[in-house]
């Protein structure tokens, strides 16, 4: 088995002349194998290595980890040195305790405050949801491009702002929560339902909707976790 420290080809690197600086370009390559799970939680993030992976120094590579740091996305850990965060149980249910409250207020306030652009937009979401395969990383994508969406819609920048944290921290469950037995068709069909009551104007609906697509994405999330914990009891 092939170890989660060891560095691999399959790093998708962005286009390096998009960025103003090294150090953009080294936050943004390895922001996005975290958030999409290429670099699971608990990988120690080898400042040499990654700088040598990149193809630059590593002093930006060093500004680009420090600050993925100070956004909660890697911790330190002693003797181990910076590694992608674990989220345990606890931070996962104070996690999404606060995504529902906010998830459910950026769905009530785009009930409210959604243009007819945003309104097409969401429902051209759902319906490309409908044709995605069962590939939990096209889905987890989708997932975050409709949430996103949907935040946009509320158009309130504070509120889009704390969610933006929510969700960086949520990705560090990465797409395997998507894999869940069941998940994919439960999400697909909680989406519809709620751009729908967001269309409609229902912004009680929508709140409660929003808030029920997260408890259900806990219920899933606990399911994982507790496996993943029993799997680490017997050392398999």
């Amino acid at each position: 088995m092939r170890s989660k420290d060891v560095m691999t080809d399959e790093m998708t690197l962005p286009d390096r002349t998009k960025f103003a600086s090294a150090a953009d370009y080294a936050y943004a390559a390895l922001r996005r194998e975290i958030i999409e799970g290429r670099f699971a939680p608990g990988r120690r993030m080898r400042e040499i290595e990654l700088a040598e992976h990149l193809g630059i120094s590593r002093t930006p590579t060093r500004q680009a980890l420090t600050r993925l740091e100070l956004e909660g996305l890697l911790n330190l850990r002693p003797r181990a040195g910076l590694v992608v965060s674990v989220l345990d149980i606890d931070a996962v249910e104070e996690l999404y305790e606060m995504c529902a409250a906010l998830e459910g207020t950026a769905a009530a306030m785009a009930a409210k405050n959604a243009s007819p652009k945003d309104l097409a937009g969401l429902a051209k979401l759902v319906a490309a949801g409908e044709k995605l395969g069962r590939e939990p990383l096209s889905f987890y994508r989708h997932d975050r491009d409709l949430h996103a969406a949907i935040q946009a819609a509320a158009h309130n920048r504070y509120l889009e702002k704390s969610l933006s944290v929510l969700q960086d921290s949520t990705a560090l469950l990465g797409p395997t929560m998507s894999a869940g037995k069941g998940f994919f068709a439960a999400a697909q069909t909680e989406h519809a339902a709620i751009v729908q009551a967001i269309s409609q104007r229902d912004a009680k609906k929508a709140e409660s909707l929003a808030q029920a697509h997260v408890r259900s994405a806990l219920d899933v999330c606990r399911s994982i976790l507790g496996k993943e914990r029993d799997l680490e009891s017997r050392g398999d």
